[in-house]
């Protein structure tokens, strides 16, 4: 029998802030195109977790602005500045029946700490369970320069 890889992420620098950009998916295609020329589609909600993973030390989300597919700004979602205490979580939510950014929306997530931290684990956990249908997935947030 051979021995089994051991697989391991990378840890990831520490930061004292970042961008990070989140796909969304509010609906999704799937199957052949029809008559009307498009392929049919699902609704999709979101559950946006923003998870500080600093064992020692807090963060603040500064905004999270929510872009449909065309890069229309549809809304802020976080209002104000809020904290996030050591190993918290926020949580953002986009319901199912909200199909206002298409296929290709996204977060714009700006966060900064007081001192260098263990980055955010930024993800959306994407699901559809109507219908006897269950759709499942999720997507993770990527730093980008702004």
């Amino acid at each position: 029998m051979l021995p089994l890889p051991i697989l391991s992420q990378e840890t990831r620098p520490l930061s004292r802030s970042q961008t990070l950009y989140l796909p969304i998916y509010s609906h999704m295609f799937y199957g052949n195109i029809g008559k009307s020329g498009k392929p049919s589609h699902t609704l999709l909600s979101a559950l946006v977790s923003i998870r500080n993973t600093d064992p020692k030390a807090g963060l603040r989300i500064r905004s999270a602005r929510y872009y449909d597919t065309h890069g229309k700004l549809l809304g802020e979602r976080v209002p104000a500045v809020t904290s996030i205490p050591p190993l918290g979580t926020l949580e953002l939510f986009v319901e199912l029946n909200d199909a206002s950014g298409g296929s290709g929306a996204n977060f714009i997530i700006k966060w900064d700490a007081d001192q260098l931290i263990n980055p955010p684990l930024v993800e959306s956990l994407h699901a559809n369970l109507d219908g006897g249908k269950a759709i499942v997935f999720t997507t993770q947030a990527t730093p980008i320069n702004d």
